[in-house]
């Protein structure tokens, strides 16, 4: 992992984003986030931009630019933004938010051309591998299947009652859908085969991940293969690896003191990044299990980083 073609950034509480170095643990970038906390993190496929999302506002910046100023801001939401990520080509933007909505924003273009209405606080959204599908998790306990070509709610299922989903991720070829509560419990359906969409859910495992929150949790990336792990991240100040094929522990990443609420895979999945109210975000060799860099420079809770340490991909 080395610069430029790495790029590593975290955020938090301090009103910052920090660029770093990721083999040295050099921060040789901050920007002023001056309106709020950030929430969430996303690097564009093309590693032109990252989308720094926080209360209400997602604000663009020019990763590559020494300019301070947000390229572009997006100001439709009204609470916090716990959500965001780009479709493969980078052609457009989708964001949750603890307003209630799920919202489409093409960068090719002004404002919100998509809104769906979740009716409680998302806590996180993710993209189906097709592209055609996004899905949702609130504060409620409701997972929703948003289908963009018929612009409607195509499936909805609520794992447990009033417990707030708090991460979903799915597997790279779109098999699987995991969804993280604030049970500690990570529930996972196999995404029945032979259909273009994601209306077959079919339960496959309960996991009982941690006794805390869980804050993130993340399915390892196609360049991981033939291995297929499962990170969960919690209040509980662990990272868990979990052996996807039976959901066996593999690994308990120990040495943040406080919550850990984000992590992100190297495109390899041989690394692993996390970001903790202990102020640091370290990076962690999949091998061992241990700490190989601490990045230190923020003076509050560090809580959303983004890496992108693979190939761009132009917009088509």
């Amino acid at each position: 992992m080395s610069l430029p073609s790495v790029i590593l950034a975290t955020a938090g509480y301090d009103h910052t984003i920090r660029f770093w170095e990721a083999k040295s643990g050099r921060c040789y970038r901050t920007l002023q986030y001056p309106d709020s906390q950030v929430n969430r993190l996303e690097i564009t496929p093309d590693k032109q931009y990252v989308a720094a999302a926080g209360n209400p506002h997602i604000r663009l910046f020019d990763v590559n630019s020494n300019s301070t100023q947000p390229v572009v801001t997006y100001d439709a939401h009204t609470n916090n933004v716990m959500a965001v990520g780009f479709q493969c080509d980078g052609n457009w933007m989708y964001s949750g938010s603890e307003d209630g909505t799920v919202k489409i924003w093409d960068l090719r273009a002004q404002g919100c051309q998509m809104e769906f209405e979740s009716r409680a606080a998302v806590n996180t959204v993710v993209l189906h591998c097709n592209q055609t599908e996004l899905i949702s998790g609130d504060q409620n306990g409701n997972i929703r299947v948003w289908d963009l070509a018929a612009n409607s709610c195509s499936c909805e299922l609520v794992p447990e009652v009033d417990t707030a989903v708090r991460s979903l991720t799915v597997m790279w070829d779109g098999g699987l859908v995991v969804a993280a509560n604030n049970h500690g419990t990570c529930y996972v359906w196999r995404l029945l085969r032979g259909t273009q969409t994601m209306t077959n859910f079919e339960p496959l495992h309960k996991l009982q991940a941690h006794d805390g929150y869980i804050l993130k949790c993340l399915l390892s990336p196609e360049y991981c293969e033939p291995h297929r792990y499962l990170a969960t991240a919690s209040s509980d100040n662990t990272v868990k690896i979990w052996n996807v094929d039976g959901f066996t522990l593999e690994k308990t990443l120990v040495g943040h003191k406080r919550w850990v609420w984000d992590c992100v895979f190297s495109v390899d999945g041989a690394y692993l990044i996390t970001a903790s109210s202990d102020t640091t975000a370290r990076l962690w060799t999949m091998a061992t299990g241990e700490t190989i860099r601490e990045y230190q420079g923020h003076h509050k809770a560090t809580i959303c980083c983004a890496l992108h340490d693979g190939a761009e991909s132009t917009p088509s």
